[in-house]
């Protein structure tokens, strides 16, 4: 007998929101309740779902809906997200992993909660990543390397074997880094560049 698919909600019905969308779709594993944005975007739509609620209605519908992801981007700050994500956790729900099928992740990687990592992103042995992330399309998380909490590993980006990229980073479209450096927390590297480190 088929399982029935858990609801999620979206948080964030922006432009990353259709792109995580996708992914749950592709993924199969959840089926979208709606989407939480600001009061005044309430009836608006991303891709069919509608926005149903706004930030104050968290705490009731945490007490009807378990399962949340939070689909706000990140490139100047992760300082939203952030809000969001404890606010949730105070709240006791659950954030699951969002993964593409289209994307590789090793049995051997460990990835936390909230984090999502989207299509074609590649995520190999004895890599960890955070909660809270996003790893984008086509990045690169090689052996060895960890990933903080709450960064954003931008499309096409190659973090190489043993990389430290700490908490609330930016890592920009199609950057390279050197094996084993160490990016310090709150970074934000500019897309295309070649990270060394110290």
């Amino acid at each position: 007998m088929k399982k029935n698919k858990e609801n999620i909600i979206l948080i964030g019905g922006g432009g990353h929101c259709s792109s995580v969308i996708d992914v749950i779709e592709q993924q199969g594993i959840y089926v979208i309740t709606g989407i939480v944005d600001l009061k005044e975007k309430i009836g608006q739509k991303n891709l069919g779902y509608s926005v149903f609620a706004c930030d104050d209605d968290l705490p009731k519908l945490a007490k009807e809906y378990r399962n949340y992801i939070i689909t706000i981007g990140q490139i100047e700050t992760p300082q939203r997200r952030i809000e969001i994500f404890n606010l949730l956790l105070e709240l006791s729900v659950h954030l699951p992993i969002i993964s593409s099928p289209l994307a590789y992740v090793s049995k051997h990687a460990k990835v936390g909660n909230g984090t999502v990592i989207m299509h074609m992103a590649q995520v190999n042995a004895n890599a960890v990543i955070g909660s809270n992330c996003i790893i984008n399309s086509k990045a690169l998380i090689e052996h060895d390397a960890i990933v903080g909490d709450n960064c954003h590993i931008a499309t096409g980006a190659i973090i190489n074997g043993g990389v430290k990229v700490g908490k609330d980073s930016f890592i920009g479209s199609g950057v390279v880094t050197k094996q084993y450096a160490t990016i310090p927390d709150t970074s934000f590297i500019k897309a295309s560049s070649l990270y060394k480190g110290f």
